[in-house]
């Protein structure tokens, strides 16, 4: 549990290692809008025996301070910072939403870092164009009149798990930024650049995201050469928050059949 210095601002993050010392692999966790490090808990538990996993909490978020107001401006060289001040070289990128977006971002500037990029339910960072890029304004107009839990959770979990739900919007409420009060611009990238950094890209969705469905993202999938796609029933825009052991064994899964890392 660490504050590093950024300026007049303070970014926090939690190292989980059970074995310092050991060469073992570093999972980076980046959280989305209405998360923080602590949303990770499953992940946590689940992983820590078997890697390092790195949380992170965006500036503005969770115990990380914005002092200047700089927002998403500053997310990939806050995330840069971090790495460095913990010594993770070379790490598996597991980004969800927003936390997408920047690691995406990051993947592009230094791909030397990234062993993988797991992108779940995100299409931030990804510049659209055409027809998609037109139905995705469209469904973000839509979207705009539903609520926090609507927007971030399925009605599956809404339904069969009210705690959890609960727990996600309590969570949500250590946050100083929201997605009303987010400053910032985030960088947007067309998908071929991605496919030519050669690093393994998975985007995974939950069947039942509304904010960026599943056809939608997988459209941008195949716009990624050599990139994978899972799709996870039952769970919404929070994959790994409502159905966290499908969402564990797809990514283990995948990075099993890649050879990365085990």
């Amino acid at each position: 549990m660490t504050l590093l210095q950024a300026g007049a601002s303070q970014l926090y993050y939690e190292l989980h290692d059970a074995q310092p010392g050991a060469e073992r692999p570093t999972l980076v966790l980046m959280h989305g809008v209405g998360g923080n490090h602590g949303s990770w808990f499953h992940q946590v538990t689940a992983w820590r025996e078997r890697y390092r996993l790195l949380a992170i909490d965006a500036r503005g978020f969770g115990n990380s301070i914005d002092a200047e107001r700089l927002g998403r401006d500053r997310f990939v060289d806050d995330l840069h910072a971090v790495l460095d001040a913990a010594q993770v070289g070379r790490a598996i990128f597991i980004g969800q939403s927003m936390g997408g977006g920047t690691a995406l971002s990051y993947t592009l500037r230094h791909p030397e870092r990234v062993a993988a990029l797991v992108l779940a339910d995100t299409m931030f960072g990804i510049a659209l164009s055409g027809e998609q890029r037109d139905r995705m304004a469209a469904l973000t107009a839509r979207n705009a009149g539903l609520t926090q839990i609507q927007r971030v959770l399925g009605p599956t979990c809404v339904a069969a798990q009210p705690a959890m739900a609960t727990l996600y919007t309590t969570l949500a409420s250590f946050n100083r930024a929201n997605v009303r009060t987010l400053v910032g611009t985030q960088a947007l990238h067309p998908p071929g650049q991605l496919a030519a950094t050669g690093v393994p890209v998975l985007f995974l969705v939950g069947d039942e995201d509304v904010l960026f469905p599943p056809a939608e993202v997988q459209e941008v999938q195949r716009q990624v050469p050599g990139s994978d796609f899972v799709c996870l029933p039952a769970s919404g825009h929070s994959a790994y928050f409502e159905t966290p052991d499908a969402f564990n064994a797809a990514v283990l899964g995948w990075l099993a059949g890649r050879g990365i890392a085990l």
